[in-house]
């Protein structure tokens, strides 16, 4: 609790900033306490892991199935397959693993837009 007390002080003590500045430093802080809460208690937001895994899912499952499709069909062009199929793998798996966090009572009631 301490350590949220001193963000929210931070941000309310940074008055000289000028309103993009100050934008920065909400969010910092804002990323900051979430992740605290995410790492301490085990809350999350909404869509947290859809956000998440939305990336991963592109970066870890799109990327390798594209170049895989391109080389195995002689057609490069091909890699650009990968990143739907990777993005709507990563969706599934985020809104899956959103709504066992909302079953288990660890989803806040708000949602972050980035």
């Amino acid at each position: 609790m301490q350590t949220i007390n001193n963000e929210v002080e931070e941000i309310n003590t940074s008055d000289s900033l000028t309103t993009n500045d100050l934008r920065k430093v909400i969010k910092k802080k804002q990323t900051a306490i979430l992740r605290l809460i995410e790492k301490d208690l085990k809350l999350v937001p909404k869509n947290y892991y859809r956000t998440l895994w939305l990336a991963l899912g592109m970066t870890v499952f799109g990327m390798p199935l594209g170049v895989l499709a391109g080389v195995l069909l002689g057609q490069p062009g091909l890699f650009a397959i990968g990143l739907p199929i990777g993005v709507a793998i990563g969706v599934t798996v985020g809104t899956l693993m959103d709504k066992t966090a909302a079953k288990e009572n660890r989803q806040l009631n708000l949602e972050i837009k980035y």
